[in-house]
């Protein structure tokens, strides 16, 4: 096989995040459920905006909030993702590439904005989202390097991008040149709401082989198999699936293997500020795990300990070092 350009590639939408402190009454005023993520259009999005408080922005989308914390540990990571060519879509760039993430995807010219997501925090730590997809969601196959995607160790998708057809289509071209490579693929679920939507599809695709690697939390899974029993729905996770990483919040998480599964425990915190991009900074521990060969357990505490910095402050990208902060824990970098 020949030597990987990248550790680890994703592609996902590309969103800028808008991120506020708020209480139960302003989900329930804009008619919001609480701890999900729902599409919206331009103009709930301006209604939303107007009635927020002050806020934090900052360059997010799922997929590239695990890629920047792969890069945040040393690994070589990319990313594809479409912007606009607007300032939003320029601050973007720069954001993931001061990260030290290739980011090469051509900007749109015209068409809708840079996609932003409109994030409420309330004063539990939960974050519900609303996502206006924008720019984002003219991902289109012809954005997807196949050269890039065969020198990348794994590729990672996120769930989310299963919503627009163009974006579920370069999806599928990004698998299907990562295999015919013999690289790995690796695919978040993304929300238990996204799941809802596409339950056929994901098991489909995890079935016939067009991902090796599924990352979820437990919300996600149970809804994946319609079930609400935690261990029946591992064990046909296992049949379906070569590699299973569920995450379970302070229950820290499990892999699964085809032959057995490994418990790693969650990693103790001060307080919990914000679950904004647990499960994407939990996937860029146990990537970067993957990808040095560190073994599952490992990988495991590596993802915990990435989730844990993550969630002790607002927003969705690390504020300290995470390999100096795995160094001081003595895991492996």
């Amino acid at each position: 096989m020949v030597q990987a350009k990248y550790d680890v590639l994703g592609i996902g939408n590309a969103i800028f995040d808008v991120l506020v402190r708020t209480d139960e009454d302003f989900l329930v005023r804009h008619g919001m459920t609480k701890g999900g993520m729902a599409l919206i259009d331009e103009a709930r999005a301006l209604a939303i905006y107007g009635d927020m408080g002050p806020a934090v922005e900052m360059s997010g989308g799922s997929a590239a909030n695990t890629i920047v914390g792969i890069a945040g540990l040393g690994a070589r990571a990319a990313f594809i993702g479409k912007v606009k060519d607007d300032q939003i879509g320029r601050l973007y760039s720069h954001d993931i590439k001061a990260a030290h993430v290739t980011f090469a995807t051509p900007p749109a010219a015209d068409g809708p904005a840079t996609g932003c997501s409109y994030i409420l925090v309330t004063p539990d730590g939960e974050r519900t989202m609303n996502t206006y997809l924008g720019a984002a969601q003219e991902l289109t196959p012809g954005d997807i390097d196949p050269a890039e995607i065969a020198a990348s160790s794994i590729v990672y998708l996120e769930g989310y991008l299963w919503d627009p057809k163009n974006a579920k289509d370069a999806f599928l071209k990004a698998s299907t040149i990562a295999h015919d490579a013999r690289r790995q693929v690796a695919l978040t679920l993304s929300d238990a709401f996204c799941v809802d939507r596409y339950r056929g599809e994901f098991l489909d695709l995890m079935r016939k082989g067009a991902v090796d690697l599924i990352f979820a939390n437990e919300a996600e899974l149970c809804s994946l198999y319609q079930i609400s029993d935690f261990d029946a729905a591992l064990t046909q996770l296992r049949n379906d699936v070569a590699l299973g990483v569920v995450t379970r919040s302070e229950k820290g998480c499990v892999v699964a293997v085809k032959d057995g599964v490994v418990s790693v425990p969650a990693f103790p915190i001060g307080k919990l500020v914000d679950t904004t991009g647990a499960g994407d900074l939990f996937a860029a521990g146990f990537l970067f795990g993957l990808v040095r060969g560190a073994g599952h357990e490992n990988a495991g505490r590596l993802g915990a300990l990435a989730a844990a910095e993550v969630i002790q402050h607002i927003g969705a990208r690390p504020q300290v070092s995470l390999k100096e902060l795995a160094k001081q824990n003595g895991l492996p970098v």
